[in-house]
């Protein structure tokens, strides 16, 4: 039997299945085992090397042949790709397409595209209960996770720092009435509680833990693993806020079956040309949008805006409208210093509402004719 052909049994592929190894990630490949590579999914990234889980194991191997200058393309936790089979250094030489991928825009000054995570099928957003809900934050990450291609799903963690049933219910309610579409679950790795609904939505497919530091995504981790491999260290009771207990992404396999992603705290959520993702999140207010007098009513003081309407009488929160404002605008930054055409638009707008301003200003002051005597 011919390596290409030893590479695509049964046998050796069957390994990869628990990481998420498909036929049509086999089909993806068929061209590579051709030229004697191995497939392989990366566990985690580190300074120009990978580890990847191969049908031989895991092998260690450095990223140089894959670098490109798009910072979105560089190998990533969760990537499928091709390796040497053997040899002292062993190089990546091609990722397979991914399927989703999780991107921010990183907090430096340049706000480049940072890919955080590939082919992932749920996007946990996990929210500790321990401190105040921040609904804007809840919103951003629910917008750059639907724009990844994964499913969302919000898990408030700490559950059992809230022992009031009624008071727990009522937060629920408030992180629902902000994501639309989205599973919402209470969950206690000290008592238990919202575990088995978890687990079986990570049981399926490959799962990401995204949350600030503090959010307790390595003690879920390690509760979901069913024993301590993620480090773990305790937020300040001041603020809620914890460490970098994880330090780089790590792709481990549950025993339960399913594929989880531990993520670092992000301290900075940047979008990443997330527009649809936005649009999702904020579903309520495009329905109502599409009901406005103009079709590019901007939501702010037009006639017949069916949006600041439901600001007016209650059936949109004001701060909802807001966050969603500020969303688009930050989104349509972040696209315009890569997209010359919305550039050219957002100057437009700039000049037209600079020009209407003057108008108004104009006829304020009575058409701007000299008052008499002078």
């Amino acid at each position: 039997m011919s390596f290409s052909s030893l590479v695509r049994s049964s046998s050796l592929s069957h390994a990869l299945v628990p990481y998420g190894w498909d036929e049509g990630w086999e089909a993806a490949f068929a061209p590579y085992a051709e030229q004697g590579l191995l497939p392989g999914r990366v566990l985690r990234v580190d300074r120009g090397q990978c580890d990847l889980i191969t049908p031989v194991g895991v092998v260690r191997a450095d990223t140089e042949f894959v670098v490109p200058r798009d910072p979105l393309k560089v190998v990533c936790t969760g990537d499928w790709a091709t390796v040497d089979a053997d040899g002292d250094p062993r190089y990546v030489r091609a990722l397979l397409p991914r399927r989703t991928a999780f991107a921010r825009s990183t907090s430096s000054k340049r706000s480049e595209g940072q890919i955080l995570a590939a082919n992932v099928d749920h996007a946990i957003i996990t929210v500790s209960l321990a401190v105040e809900l921040d609904l804007g934050r809840i919103e951003r990450f629910l917008a750059l996770a639907w724009e990844s291609g994964a499913q969302p799903l919000v898990v408030l963690s700490k559950a059992d720092l809230v022992p009031d049933p009624v008071g727990l219910s009522y937060l629920v309610e408030d992180v629902e009435t902000v994501a639309p579409g989205v599973q919402v679950i209470p969950v206690s790795s000290a008592t238990g509680e919202g575990l088995d609904v978890l687990r079986a939505v990570v049981g399926g497919g490959t799962s990401v833990l995204l949350g600030v530091s503090g959010a307790g995504k390595s003690t879920l981790a390690n509760t979901l693993l069913g024993e301590d491999v993620m480090s773990v260290q305790a937020a300040r009771d001041v603020d809620g806020k914890g460490r970098h207990t994880t330090t780089t992404r790590n792709l481990l396999v549950l025993p339960e079956g399913g594929v989880l992603i531990d993520t670092p705290g992000l301290r900075g959520v940047g979008l990443w040309d997330a527009e649809t993702g936005v649009g999702q999140v904020f579903s309520e207010i495009e329905a109502l949008a599409d009901e406005c007098r103009f079709h590019d009513c901007a939501h702010e003081a037009e006639p017949g805006c069916a949006v600041t309407a439901a600001v007016d009488d209650g059936t949109l929160s004001a701060r909802r409208l807001e966050s969603y404002r500020k969303l688009l605008r930050e989104n349509q930054r972040i696209v315009a210093k890569t997209d010359a055409r919305v550039r050219a638009e957002i100057l437009k707008d700039w000049k037209r509402k600079g020009a209407e301003g003057r108008a108004a200003m104009e006829a304020k002051r009575g058409g701007g004719a000299r008052r008499p005597g002078r």
